[in-house]
């Protein structure tokens, strides 16, 4: 990946969010909590996953993919992997 500095610590700081995340799931389970607090907890971490993932997807197509692409159709196979990767 070729980030600046700047958007490489963004995107780790983001990583490290959806971590955190995790772990307040797995603690909220392993205490016992209500599984509406769990859910809650679970659905914010899966927004920042989706989060993530947009912006480097958005990358990707923007900044990678025009280089690597030798044709639009090329490039079509390739956000087609991307979208269906990202829905499974």
């Amino acid at each position: 990946m070729s980030h600046t500095s700047r958007e490489k610590l963004d995107l780790v700081n983001r990583t490290k969010k959806v971590i955190g995340q995790l772990e307040s799931v797995l603690k909220g389970l392993n205490g016992d909590e209500q599984c509406s607090e769990v859910l809650r907890r679970l659905a914010s971490a899966r927004g920042s996953i989706n989060s993530l993932m947009a912006e480097l997807m958005e990358d990707h197509i923007l900044n990678h993919m025009p280089q690597n692409s030798r044709s639009s159709e090329e490039a079509a196979e390739d956000i087609i992997q991307i979208v269906r990767t990202y829905l499974k």
